[in-house]
């Protein structure tokens, strides 16, 4: 039998390594077949509406009526429908295509342990994001003592937080490390100092409507981050490595696709960069949960009870002078159904919202043309007993290979503060390019899983005996990819301020997929329309 040549390995790995392959050289049957499929999403339903054509539209069998109707199921639509329930409206209704309303915040459950479907974290909010701090508030996970903003060490990453595989060990945080008087070092303190600078003369918020845009911004938004990396010397593979990986972990692209104004505002809009040694090296706190994000979903949507309908896909939405038509296909029973409300908050992608909508503003359809969409692999591993360990930083919640396009893997069980360690499911994610989209749409789901095995072998030689099932989710347009023009287009800054009875609400209008911008978008819209609807005070 060949060994593979893996890093170097302390003496009690190799062993335990080589008694797993001599077992497993010695038996005469063949492995099992692997277990797992594709989970959570329907790509038939999303591919409904592309495939009927206008004329082929269903007769409706079934007439509803609401005050507002909310279309998409996501962080913005929930938050949409929120703002409507605390204004009084009572009558909203939410439609969503899927199962389960949460849209990339959504969750599983493996072998009894719950895991993520999709966004796995949210970053302790600043002030700039005031709509999501009253959200954890309400949710229990933070209080104001004092003036201070306290938060529920339950719900705070625990420690250690992050690790990297870096030449054949584990070292703590993601950064790779940069030796004293190193070029390395040198160039980290540069890229804090560039950064710090653009705070400063710029400006940067999350949510990024809270800055106001300005020439500054354009300027930045005009060229690629890698070009911005450039044009001041940054060069340094492991910083450069590092500034990619920020960027196709937040966006889905990496720094040569998305724009200067992007890769900046992943650092600017929170607490920075600091580079080693910095007098400032404390990490982002972070809010996590075993489901990931789907735990606050999840309580966004258990209010609406009854005026959640899943398994809608909506066809067609038709604005008239008195009210809005909406077309919706019931995939449980196969039938069409025909809302009318008053008012509609169209919480969907830019590129769906410009389908469905009967006459598109001429801004909507501009943007959806030049909108580009990053497809995204989430794989959930089931391991029936846990890794062996290698050299450096202990176990993390967030673990990364340095070098290559793999993002890591989370593990499910982090949060739990068991003793010891055991079955876990880890949680993997693959930002793809657009050209593997048809073939992650395709039905066979088993090339992807050794796919997402191969990618993490590396860390783990022993992964493939302890894998016991794989459950896989694809989202074919997981995230808005903020290329150069994006948020300085005026035709993307005109969809802020449509007239009419259909109000925008995503994520898609930040430019970028993040929770603090769709919630915040789907709260404000969600606002604006139960205005609308308040009747004019009389004057006696």
């Amino acid at each position: 039998m060949t060994l593979p040549t893996l890093p170097a390995l302390q003496r009690r790995e190799w062993l335990a390594l080589m008694t797993a392959w001599g077992l497993a050289g010695c038996r005469s049957d063949e492995p099992p077949a692997l277990a797992g499929g594709w989970v959570g999403a329907s790509a038939g339903r999303g591919h409904r509406l592309r495939e009927l054509k206008s004329g082929a539209l269903p007769m409706p069998a079934v007439q509803r009526r609401a005050s507002v109707l909310v279309v998409g199921g996501g962080v913005a639509g929930l938050a949409a429908a929120r703002a409507l329930d605390r204004a009084g409206l009572d009558d909203a209704h939410l439609l969503e295509l899927e199962d389960e309303a949460g849209g990339n915040a959504r969750g599983h459950r493996m072998a009894g342990m719950d895991c993520p479907l999709g966004a796995h974290y949210l970053p302790v909010p600043g002030e700039a994001a005031g709509e999501v701090r009253e959200l954890l508030a309400d949710f229990g996970l933070a209080r104001v003592e004092h003036g201070r903003w306290l938060w529920d060490e339950r719900h705070l990453c625990h420690s250690p937080q992050e690790r990297l595989f870096f030449e054949g060990a584990w070292h703590e945080g993601l950064l790779p490390p940069a030796e004293p008087g190193s070029e390395t070092l040198a160039q980290y303190r540069c890229f804090s100092a560039l950064v710090g600078q653009a705070q400063r003369e710029a400006g940067f918020s999350m949510p990024a409507l809270r800055t106001p845009w300005t020439a500054a911004h354009t300027a930045l938004e005009s060229t690629t981050f890698a070009d911005w990396l450039a044009r001041h010397r940054l060069d340094d593979e492991r910083l450069r490595w590092y500034l990619d990986y920020c960027c196709r972990d937040d966006y889905g692209a990496g720094a040569t696709t998305v724009s200067a104004w992007a890769g900046l505002h992943y650092f600017a809009s929170r607490h920075g960069f600091h580079a080693p040694g910095d007098e400032e090296t404390e990490r982002e706190p972070m809010l996590t949960w075993p489901e990931g994000n789907a735990w606050l979903t999840r309580r966004m949507a258990a209010p609406l009870a009854d005026r959640l309908h899943t398994g809608r896909t909506v066809l067609r939405v038709d604005e008239g002078r008195h009210a809005v038509e909406v077309l919706a296909w019931n995939e449980a029973i196969g039938q069409a159904e025909r809302w009318t409300a008053e008012r509609v908050v169209l919480a969907l992608p830019v590129f769906i919202a410009a389908r469905v909508m009967a006459t598109p503003p001429a801004a909507l359809h501009e943007v959806a043309a030049q909108a580009r969409h990053a497809p995204w692999l989430v794989a959930n591993l089931h391991l029936g007993a846990a890794l062996l360990e290698r050299v450096g930083a202990p176990p993390a919640w967030d673990s990364v290979p340095y070098g290559g396009t793999s993002l890591g893997y989370v593990d499910a069980m982090h949060q739990s503060m068991r003793p010891h360690a055991g079955p876990t499911v880890l949680t993997a994610y693959v930002a793809l390019p657009a050209s593997e989209r048809a073939a992650l749409l395709a039905d066979d789901w088993r090339p992807w899983a050794q796919r997402v095995i191969a990618d993490l072998l590396p860390l783990h030689p022993d992964l493939s005996q302890q894998v016991r099932r794989i459950d896989l989710m694809r989202y074919g347009h997981a995230m808005r990819v903020p290329l150069p023009g994006t948020r300085s287009s005026p035709a993307h800054q005109a969809l802020s301020v449509l007239p009419g009875r259909v109000t925008l609400a995503h994520a898609d209008l930040a430019g970028y997929s993040v929770f603090e911008e769709a919630y915040t978008l789907g709260w404000q819209a969600g606002q604006r329309v139960a205005q609308q609807l308040r009747p004019s005070p009389r004057h006696g």
